[in-house]
């Protein structure tokens, strides 16, 4: 079935990143397997200055993850939507809120618990030394792929836990890169647990914003999140492809889409 969402500039955006993180996992996923030594070397053998490829690589992950921290207008509403200028009232029952937001961090907590379970199987093999730190590190690039994959094509979470109707209603959208980096964890060094405590921060600071103003990450609150209003559609392959069950787009109609 076709999608006759409009490709947006932001959808455009995500879906270019989206087809690049693809392209580095194949790549590095293909050296993991048949050049892993080499790479390697390449990887965190210093070039000029002690610098690194490594060290590259761990800035720009730096900087995306600082760029949560402030978000700008280059960032989906989904992530957006945390801040105060992005809220645009409704007339809402606090009541119903309240049990919203109940539901929503129930279903937050599975996610959470269904992650560490996850890591905590990677992180036993590493710590018996059945896998090593070039494992561990694979990993972090198959979350990094993962994470595009999810806001644009699917997500399991989104699927089978939270059952939100898109990303820009997501509760745990910012979770990304603590889930991303989690694996760093195990590794001891600055460049790992930098990344790790830093996605922390993200992830603090993004649950902060949700206990103190619930108000601004629901559509029921918050017209900003209403279909009508996205000017993000990054929900254009998934409504093509993702069973309507599984998601809801009841208030969405084709006007709205075309006229958008």
């Amino acid at each position: 079935m076709k999608s006759k969402v409009k490709a947006t500039p932001m959808f455009k955006r995500y879906y270019f990143r989206l087809l690049g993180r693809i392209a580095i996992f194949l790549f590095v996923f293909f050296m993991y397997l048949f050049k892993r030594e080499w790479f390697y070397n390449l990887i965190f053998n210093p070039f000029i200055w002690k610098i690194s490829i490594f060290h590259i690589l761990w800035a720009i992950f730096m900087f995306i993850m600082i760029i949560h921290i402030f978000p700008n207008r280059l960032i989906t509403m989904a992530q957006r939507k945390s801040k105060q200028i992005h809220f645009e009232k409704k007339q809402y029952d606090r009541l119903e809120l309240l049990e919203y937001v109940q539901d929503m961090n129930r279903k937050a907590w599975k996610v959470l618990l269904s992650w560490l379970i996850i890591d905590g199987v990677f992180g036993v093999l590493y710590l018996t030394g059945v896998i090593g730190e070039v494992d561990l590190w694979m990993l972090v690039v198959f979350y990094f792929a993962c994470d595009m994959i999810c806001i644009m094509i699917y997500c399991p979470f989104q699927t089978h836990i939270m059952h939100n109707k898109c990303c820009v209603n997501c509760r745990i959208f910012d979770w990304g890169h603590f889930m991303m980096f989690s694996p760093t964890i195990f590794m001891k060094g600055f460049f790992s647990w930098s990344l790790f405590f830093t996605a922390c921060v993200v992830l603090i600071k993004w649950e902060f914003t949700y206990s103190a103003h619930p108000e601004r990450f629901w559509s029921g609150s918050n017209a900003t999140l209403d279909c009508s209003k996205c000017k993000d559609k990054l929900c254009k392959i998934k409504k093509a492809y993702i069973p309507k069950r599984f998601n809801s787009w009841d208030d969405v109609t084709d006007d709205e889409e075309n006229e958008n």
